[in-house]
């Protein structure tokens, strides 16, 4: 059974070509069992017909704050009452800048403030509008209010521009739904320590060695172990992504410095889940001036040395050892270098995947995993990150605490 199932979901549209996306949410959501409720801003009625929703979600669609036959009947009080979960998607940069004024002038901002329920917003906007400052100070303001921010991701818009600002795929907003209300794991009293990121190994005051690691793995695997009970620790290398909510976030920039949280933070931790791309060597010296170009000379030498091995570090524990997780960010032989790992680095669980793949790993939502452990081997199906670090963290969770 879904995790959604007899869930009451209020799902709010506003104006956007998006919109047309949500008609496969709501689909999605009602083949999980959800019970869905549909409210529509004027712009949003622009893109799509309120009657395809009314036949989606077998419910009547509202759009007006004062329409009296729907005071007769379920007004906005009963509704914001109602929902268990307000879902905004598509969220207009209009909508994320009414929500953060608290504004309550149509319909479905009201419901956002007569409502005790969480708070989803699925924004979608083009590139330039969600990079605006203004926009990111209603993100932030939202956040800090306890809204979700579910994307958005990247790619080609309608209006031929590419970049973030596209609204995530039903499928992945049903994922976060889903991860919202704990089903099939309790972590309730143990706590998890995660790395994420890249780390940046200083060659001079404005030069550094770093990789393409995004963080959304780990961030991810962060927000489905807090999601399922677990107290989370998220030790972030240098990255740009909102933290989860409830989990106590650390950051750092370089190898040694994450070497020295992990070290910390693993003191009091059930299970340790290395999602970092931490650089494997860093240069043995770090200029203290920029370092110049000079004439006539075409080549210079730069002596690079080991960084600490922090995962083999926890892993090697004779006390205070929890269960540990190693991530094989590979190119090739992927799963021969991984099961190497695994047993070299005395690891109880290694993930591997083949970063050298367009549509996984890296800065993609997507990823393809193996699960390589002492009793074999589980290929996932390829998912986006949200999916599969739920089902990362059952994985984990059945191997370190079995019942």
């Amino acid at each position: 059974m879904s995790c959604l199932a007899n869930k009451r979901i209020l799902l709010g549209i506003s104006g956007g070509i998006a919109a047309y996306k949500s008609a496969d949410l709501v689909r999605r959501l009602k083949d999980r069992g959800a019970e869905v409720r549909v409210v529509m801003t004027a712009g949003a009625q622009e893109f799509i017909r309120p009657l395809t929703f009314q036949a989606l979600s077998g419910n009547p669609v509202h759009s007006d704050l004062l329409d009296p036959a729907a005071e007769a009947a379920m007004g906005h009080i009963e509704l914001a009452k109602w929902a268990e979960l307000i879902l905004i998607a598509p969220a207009s940069a209009q909508v994320l800048a009414k929500l953060a004024a608290g504004m309550a002038d149509d319909l479905l901002s009201t419901l956002c403030l007569a409502s005790e329920a969480p708070l989803a917003l699925a924004p979608a906007m083009n590139q330039a509008m969600w990079r605006h400052p203004a926009t990111a100070a209603n993100v932030q303001t939202l956040q800090s209010r306890a809204a979700l921010i579910w994307g958005p991701a990247e790619g080609s818009q309608a209006c031929g521009d590419v970049g973030p600002g596209r609204m995530l795929e039903p499928e992945a907003i049903v994922a976060e739904a889903e991860s919202l209300w704990q089903c099939g794991t309790d972590l309730q009293g143990r706590h998890f320590v995660i790395t994420a990121g890249p780390t940046r190994e200083s060659l001079d005051p404005v030069r550094y060695l770093t990789n393409h690691s995004s963080g959304k793995m780990g961030f991810a695997l962060a927000a489905a172990a807090q999601r399922a009970g677990a107290e989370v620790t998220l030790i972030a290398g240098p990255v740009t992504l909102p933290t989860p909510a409830s989990v106590k976030r650390i950051d750092v920039v370089d190898a040694r410095q994450m070497q020295e949280a992990a070290e910390r933070a693993a003191d009091l931790c059930d299970v340790f889940i290395a999602a970092a791309a931490v650089a494997d060597f860093r240069p043995e010296q770090v200029a203290q001036e920029k370092i110049k170009k000079t004439t006539g000379n075409d080549h210079d030498t730069l002596t690079l040395v080991k960084n600490p091995d922090i995962v083999a570090a926890i892993a090697a524990r004779r006390e205070r050892r929890p269960f540990t997780v190693g991530f094989a960010a590979e190119t090739e032989k992927v799963l021969e270098h991984a099961a190497g790992k695994l047993a070299r680095k005395k690891l109880d669980m290694i993930i591997a995947n083949d970063v050298s793949e367009a549509d996984s790993g890296f800065n993609s939502e997507h990823n393809r995993v193996t699960v390589i452990d002492p009793n074999g081997r589980t290929e996932l199906p390829p998912s986006l990150k949200t999916t599969l670090a739920k089902q990362l963290i059952g994985m984990i969770a059945e191997r370190a605490f079995p019942q």
